[in-house]
């Protein structure tokens, strides 16, 4: 099975956190998960509030559990909030579903994982996120 390794994944972390401080955006925090919602890696800029891990795994989580980056779920959620408030709450009340939520593909469109990006606009967050995942060689699906 592909997989992200913690090389890659700590080189989006870094290639988004890079993106982030280079657009002037507020201090972002970022995960990587594995395609079945585990912690690979996780770093909270500096400056970032504490709560933002949870925030960051919350948007990871919703993609990669529901097949479906942040920006879907959320127009998900706008035209049957009844689904997404389900789906929350099957899965624990994990679900963040805003941008900022991106599915990780390899060339052949496998899902390997997600990355969640938090502490800007959640559309800052998803563009600094694809720009990480790019950064490694891999694609965002956002």
């Amino acid at each position: 099975m592909a997989e992200i390794s913690l090389r890659r994944a700590r080189t989006i972390i870094r290639k988004t956190l890079e993106h982030g401080k280079e657009a002037g955006m507020k201090p972002l925090s970022v995960i990587v998960l594995d395609a079945g919602g585990n912690p690979i890696a996780f770093e909270r800029g500096d400056g970032a509030s504490p709560g933002r891990y949870q925030i960051a795994h919350g948007k990871a989580y919703g993609a990669v559990m529901l097949g479906m980056p942040g920006s879907a779920q959320m127009q998900r959620a706008e035209d049957q909030a009844y689904f997404i408030a389900c789906a929350n709450g099957a899965l624990g009340g994990a679900l963040v579903p805003v941008p900022g939520g991106i599915l990780v593909q390899d060339s052949r469109g496998r899902t390997l994982g997600s990355v969640g990006v938090t502490g800007d606009t959640s559309d800052n967050d998803a563009k600094a996120g694809a720009a990480g995942i790019e950064a490694a060689g891999l694609v965002p699906k956002v």
